[in-house]
Parts: C-alpha cells; structure tokens; sequence
C-alpha cells in the first residue's frame, strides 16, 4: 500500500483517467481529493470510491478558486502529499479554423490551470518539504498531431513547467515528472470517427489504444516512493506511438 497515510489531490478526476487515477489511488490507501469542474460528478465519484475520498467542484482556470480549493483540502485531509495535475479538455481545429476563444479556453484550463494549481500546492509541499507533483501532458506536445495547435501547444507547455519545476523544487524535497498518454480509449476518444480510431490504432507499435487505467498507474509510480530518484521526466504512456511516428 504506497500511499498509506498520504492525501493525494487529483484534477479532472471524476471520470475518464482522473477517475481511473482517484481508483488506483484510494485502492493503494491513499486519501483521495477529487477536483472537476463537475462538482455533482466528483462528488458522485468520491461517494463510488468510498475509503473517505471527498469530491470538490473546481474550474483549475480560477486562481482564487484554486486557492481556496487547495485550502481546504489541507484543512479537511491534513495536507497534500500528491498533486496529480489531470485536468484537459479539447478544443480541435486546423490552424486556419481555430477561433480565439478555442485557443483561450484550451490554453486556460490545459497550461494556466496547471501553473495554478501546481503553485498553489507547492506553496504548502515546500513548507512541508516533501511532495510529488504529477502533470498531464501528452505525446501530442511531444511531437504535435494536424488540428491541435492548442492542445499540443498547451501539452508542450506542460513538459516546459515540469522541467523548471523540476529544477526548482527538487532541493526543497518536491518530486515534479509528468506522464504523456498516447492515444486512451475515454470519453474524449469515444466520440471519434471509427476510420480516426483505426487510423490511431495503426500508428501505435503496440496495436491498440492504451487504458485510462494504465496511465493512471504511471500516475501512482512517479508519485510513490519506488520514484524517489526520478525527477523532471517525461514518461510516455503510448505503446510505441512515437517509434511509430
């Protein structure tokens, strides 16, 4: 049980992979905070998980809700131990069709909404002098993909924070690494065209669409302490998705 005794604060995580994360958590006894812009979702999730998981409605793009979230769960929880920084949306468009307000929206919530919520925990990790902080990118800000300059830009951006995070809180006793999920069979994927899916499936070496489960084990290993030396990594969670690029 890695996270026996420990708080872990999870963004975006009443379904998809936050879900699969808050499960894999709370199944290795941590005390799971559950933050989604759904309030009603995260709540019904932390009900689902039981183990004393508590769900808040959150919009990571709000710097004084973050505040004030992160506050309160180091007040109900004793403190945070984990952040798992996974909340993203997607707003898909070719350069020329991207109207300002998808660029904004996805750039707030992917790249601002971690910096937010990154600063605010750390602020009370270093403090403590202990933490792990785990970010979302993507294999997309890794090697972009045609239709998602916000997303990709919004994912690179998250490699960059990790790495000067990395840099800056490692001496303080702060962990900071991020995990890049290839192509994830979730809501977001679902709703896809069966020819993109195919389509995404032939490009992976591995032959088929990972599981949000699967990433939410990079989650848990690059913020347990069997990852106690691992600091400023990008691990990539895509069956081979670049190789096969």
């Amino acid at each position: 049980m890695r996270f026996d005794g420990r708080v872990a604060l999870i963004t975006g995580g009443a379904r998809g992979i936050g879900r699969a994360t808050a499960e894999r958590f709370a199944a290795e006894e941590a005390q799971v905070a559950i933050a989604d812009i759904d309030g009603d979702a995260a709540a019904k999730t932390a009900r689902e998980i039981g183990r004393g998981a508590i769900g808040l409605e959150l919009d990571v793009a709000d710097s004084g809700a973050v505040e004030e979230v992160v506050a309160q769960v180091i007040a109900d929880c004793g403190g945070i131990d984990v952040l798992i920084n996974n909340a993203g949306i997607v707003r898909d468009a070719s350069l020329l069709k991207t109207a300002d307000e998808a660029w904004d929206t996805v750039i707030d919530v992917n790249l601002s909404g971690v910096f937010l919520v990154g600063r605010a925990v750390a602020k009370h990790m270093v403090e403590r002098k202990h933490g792990a902080i785990v970010n979302g990118a993507s294999i997309v800000g890794v090697y972009g993909n045609f239709g998602q300059s916000n997303y990709a830009a919004s994912k690179a951006g998250v490699i960059g924070l990790t790495r000067v995070w990395a840099r800056e809180l490692g001496r303080k006793g702060v962990r900071v690494n991020c995990v890049a999920p290839g192509f994830i069979g979730t809501d977001m994927t679902a709703g896809l065209p069966k020819a993109t899916l195919e389509a995404m499936v032939a490009r992976t070496p591995l032959g088929r669409m990972g599981t949000p489960a699967e990433v939410a084990a990079a989650y848990a290993f690059l913020a347990s302490d069997e990852a106690a030396f691992v600091n400023g990594q990008v691990l990539g969670v895509d069956g081979g998705l670049v190789l096969g690029t």
